[in-house]
């Protein structure tokens, strides 16, 4: 449904993404003393709402996958050129580099329902939207040395497949 579903690319100012995700996310934030800090976000081509869902699924990981001390979280947005670089990273519980590729995949956990909730779809669907938008994801990690998510976007992605508008 990604891509059958999703919007035409228009103007997106991650900024406002973001806000209206912590916003969302204010409970949860303020019951894990979380911190989030972010560098400046940039403006970009694409779907606003998949973006969206984008952040709002990496930002839950890190809450979801947090250790004993409360959850830092940050983004980091750096200009390579072509494209956006960002970078959620993450102070929980890690995990070993052999799953690094596997977490991606749909219904795959690496933790028992009861030990941490979830479908096992939330970083499936991250890979299909930073895929539609021409970018990739991957991720950073070590168990017990928090998670770095590393999305890029590019800043001209490719006309979408799938788009109900034109564009």
């Amino acid at each position: 449904r990604i891509e059958s579903r999703g919007e035409a690319f228009a103007p997106v100012d991650l900024e406002e993404v973001l806000e209206r995700v912590l916003e969302r996310l204010a409970p949860d934030l303020d019951a894990a003393a979380a911190e989030v800090e972010h560098d400046p976000l940039p403006n970009l081509r694409g779907d606003e709402s998949q973006l969206e869902q984008l952040f709002q699924n990496l930002l839950e990981n890190g809450l979801k996958f947090r250790g004993k001390s409360a959850p830092r979280l940050t983004i980091a947005a750096t200009d390579e050129g072509q494209a956006w670089h960002l970078s959620f990273r993450d102070n929980g519980i890690g995990l070993d580099p052999k799953d690094a590729e596997r977490i991606f995949v749909i219904f795959q956990r690496l933790h028992t329902e009861s030990e941490i909730p979830g479908s096992g779809i939330g970083l499936a669907i991250c890979r299909r939207i930073v895929a539609r938008h021409g970018g990739r994801i991957w991720v950073e990690s070590r168990p017990t040395q928090g998670a770095t998510f590393h999305v890029t976007l590019p800043k001209h992605p490719p006309a979408p497949a799938g788009s109900r508008a034109g564009g």
